[in-house]
């Protein structure tokens, strides 16, 4: 093979090296924009209103009525990167070395539901997350993106029939911003951006077995205004990526307080444009796919408590998962208490 120029040597190395870091920030991208978002409709959602509708004509809240749950997740990602170094002058490669990086990602959050209507519920959810970053050895707890949601029946429940709900949300950028941060010595705790979401579930009783599934759209909102070093460059603006997710599973009732359930998820990212002062560069499509098991225990008439664990199909995926969550009485805060 023959010797490369002084020239295109270090323009092969800077192209490179631009490569791999637009592949690493892609990563980042990934796990932040595909984890599980409150516009994604969720197993334990599906459940609780697959069981709800047994007893009522409407399977959200009814009108005046509140519900305060609470839930905790833990996410674990791997992943192997090329850290790769072309030497300017000669064309050789100086160094190259597989690193290894994991993220620990904890989470919890409060989702208050109120009931406007008995087919109309109202939803806002408050994230709290914990990261823990291997490779930057890196650890951080923060507030995350704060989200609203509205969630409509337009069907009474008949036995027989599917059940159907729509759903909408809005996303807003409270949490640490992964565009505003050292990506180099800081975790985020957010996407950076606004969204909203829209979609629609299904369920359908085959006693003793509950089929569900859902569909759903996210559009992202661009960010502009930024000021970010990111591999020797100014970030100026990001386009981000909407997405497309959907779910289906089932679920099977051992008795009239205990349920099993499995589910297959999937989102779809769309690419991601990095605008830089002197160029601009976008991130792959990117795929995230969960295979998601859950035990469903109804601990009184109204009040299911959910266990779950998962795996991630794809380098997208978290690798493995766990959430539980469950409902909090707050009865003495009720209208009319």
């Amino acid at each position: 093979m023959k010797m490369m120029s002084g020239k295109v040597a270090a323009a092969a190395a800077l192209l490179l090296a631009q490569h791999v870091a637009w592949a690493a920030d892609s990563v980042d991208e990934a796990r932040e924009a595909l984890q599980t978002q409150e516009d994604d409709v969720t197993q334990e959602k599906n459940l609780e209103e697959v069981f709800q509708a047994a007893e009522k004509q409407y399977s959200l809240l009814p009108s005046g009525q509140m519900s305060l749950n609470f839930s905790a997740n833990y996410n674990y990602y791997r992943d192997d990167r090329i850290d790769i170094a072309i030497d300017e002058n000669t064309g050789n490669i100086s160094r190259f070395r597989i690193e290894q990086d994991a993220q620990h990602a904890f989470s919890s959050s409060l989702s208050l539901d109120y009931g406007i209507w008995n087919n109309l519920t109202f939803n806002t959810r408050l994230p709290v997350s914990y990261k823990y970053d291997t490779e930057k050895d890196v650890s951080q707890a923060a507030l995350g993106d704060v989200s609203f949601g509205l969630r409509f029946q337009p069907f009474p429940v008949k036995p027989g029939a599917m059940n159907t709900t729509l759903y909408t949300t809005l996303s807003t950028p409270t949490g640490d911003s992964p565009y505003e941060l050292n990506v180099r010595e800081e975790v985020s705790s957010g996407s950076g951006y606004y969204s909203v979401g829209a979609g629609l579930s299904v369920s359908k009783v085959i006693d003793p077995v509950v089929l569900f599934g859902s569909l759903g759209y996210t559009y992202a909102f661009d960010v502009s205004g930024l000021n970010q070093v990111r591999g020797g460059e100014i970030l100026t603006d990001v386009s981000p990526g909407d997405s497309l997710n959907f779910s289906m599973g089932l679920a099977y009732s051992l008795s009239y307080e205990v349920s099993l359930s499995a589910s297959y998820q999937q989102s779809y990212n769309f690419e991601t444009d990095f605008i830089f002062e002197d160029y601009t560069a976008s991130s792959e499509d990117s795929t995230s796919s969960v295979v998601n098991t859950s035990l469903g225990l109804r601990t009184s008439s109204n009040r299911i408590v959910n266990l779950s664990f998962g795996f991630g199909l794809t380098e997208d995926s978290p690798d493995v998962l766990l959430g539980i969550s469950m409902p909090i009485d707050f009865s003495g805060l009720k209208p009319g208490a």
